[in-house]
């Protein structure tokens, strides 16, 4: 009997021993939680990651992105020929100021349209029909004209109708303007386009 009871004794000091331990093990193990207390209630208040859902575009705006593609891709391919095409016209028109002989302006037109030929004859023929419309209109956009007069002051009536003859067979009009607002992808493409450093360095006349 005293054996039994010195047992308990040891036991109870041993629990007592042992109890501030095993608290504070407990409290340390513990998770902090944000809670919102409502009304004396606390709610775990947790967030969650986001989810991205995704759904499939209707027709109609699958069909406007195929177009904006399509487009955005023309004024890329064609927007450096019509840069180039200005700054080619600028200098024309500054030489042709001073040269007054009817002769040597046909000449100086002549040497000009093989340089052209030889620089650009091979990628304009890869364009597309589509993308030589977007090209006239970049043209009228760059040099504030329409093709049809360019070519009329540069190489004569005749041979601006007879391109104007070749556009329409095409389903093209060498006369089409460009309005910024009507136009407003293709402005907005441009846009894109000049604020790309890497086409502004590199892809400019390339």
């Amino acid at each position: 009997m005293a054996r039994l009871f010195v047992t308990i004794i040891l036991l109870g000091c041993f629990c007592m021993a042992f109890e501030p331990a095993e608290a504070q093990r407990a409290a340390t193990d513990s998770i902090p939680v944000s809670v919102i207390v409502e009304g004396g209630d606390s709610m775990l208040a947790a967030t969650l990651p986001g989810v991205l859902i995704f759904d499939r575009l209707p027709r109609r705006w699958r069909q406007r992105q195929r177009e904006w593609s399509r487009l955005r891709n023309a004024v890329y391919v064609t927007y450096p020929y019509a840069k180039a095409a200005a700054s080619v016209l600028k200098d024309v028109d500054t030489h042709l100021a001073t040269i007054h002989g009817k002769k040597e302006r046909r000449a100086y037109l002549k040497e000009k349209e093989k340089e052209l030929k030889a620089q650009f004859g091979s990628k304009l023929e890869d364009l597309s029909v589509y993308q030589g419309k977007v090209l006239i209109k970049l043209i009228y956009r760059e040099t504030g004209d329409n093709c049809y007069n360019l070519i009329r002051e540069l190489k004569g009536g005749f041979s601006a109708r007879v391109w104007q003859t070749v556009a329409f067979f095409f389903g093209s009009n060498l006369k089409t303007p460009y309005d910024r607002q009507q136009d407003s992808d293709i402005e907005n493409i441009v846009r894109e386009m000049q604020t790309d450093p890497y086409f502004y360095y590199f892809g400019r006349y390339n």
